[in-house]
């Protein structure tokens, strides 16, 4: 009885291990016949015989590129190539309470590494009606708030203003991704040091940059604005 049920559980350790094999095979060979979106990709004998294994794993192998939004079904076509939703993968995905301590350290620091760069992309695209926004924003802001080294609804509502200036959709949508992750890791300890409430550039600072600055003075502006956060990261 133990040696079935062992013999059972190994027969399940090797199907997963090949279908993984396969999905990754597959993807490969789709890339390879450099197929787009729309296209249909071959019938599942034709991929069967191609790799090498039966149709019950290609089915399995083709059922996760559908879960991913890799491919979709057609009425008369079959499987075909379609472009994948990534922030609707991710997002399920962007739990601060199951990423790891080393994946929340690195989204921390990513949203850091964003900001700061998104400088000319503002200085580009802004129009005196997102300043006017920004500026109402910061009304809006208790007049201590360049001692805050965080607060969420601050954040969402002017750095969110700030990802909508740069046009760039997937900033935009990443950035509703992050803000959680980071304010769990701000609130968590993972950061080797505590939090300081020095005084720093305020979202108004950064206002009056952007309507009068530059991009390099904008970008060092950032940098001290979220210097506070860098110095939580760094011995």
């Amino acid at each position: 009885m133990i040696e079935a049920s062992v013999k059972e559980e190994m027969k399940s350790i090797d199907t997963s291990s090949l279908v993984d094999r396969v999905e990754a095979n597959l993807v490969g060979l789709l890339q390879q016949r450099k197929l787009k979106v729309g296209d249909a990709i071959p019938k599942e004998i034709e991929l069967a015989e191609t790799l090498g294994v039966s149709r019950t794993v290609i089915r399995e192998a083709l059922l996760r590129l559908r879960v991913m939004g890799l491919i979709e079904s057609k009425k008369k076509k079959g499987a075909v190539i379609t472009s994948p939703d990534l922030f609707g993968i991710i997002d399920k995905s962007m739990n601060p309470y199951i990423l790891d301590q080393e994946t929340l350290k690195d989204m921390f620091e990513l949203r850091l590494v964003l900001e700061i760069g998104m400088a000319d992309f503002i200085f580009h695209r802004v129009k005196k009606e997102d300043i006017d926004e920004l500026k109402k924003i910061v009304s809006n802001e208790p007049h201590e708030t360049e001692h805050y080294l965080f607060n969420i609804e601050h954040e969402i509502a002017f750095h969110g203003k700030l990802y909508e200036i740069t046009g760039n959709n997937t900033l935009k949508k990443f950035q509703k991704l992050l803000l959680p992750i980071f304010d769990y890791v701000h609130h968590s300890g993972l950061l080797k040091k505590p939090a300081n409430t020095k005084r720093f550039v305020s979202h108004k600072g950064l206002v009056d940059i952007i309507e009068n600055g530059s991009p390099e003075l904008f970008r060092n502006a950032m940098r001290n604005h979220l210097g506070n956060h860098f110095a939580r990261i760094f011995e």
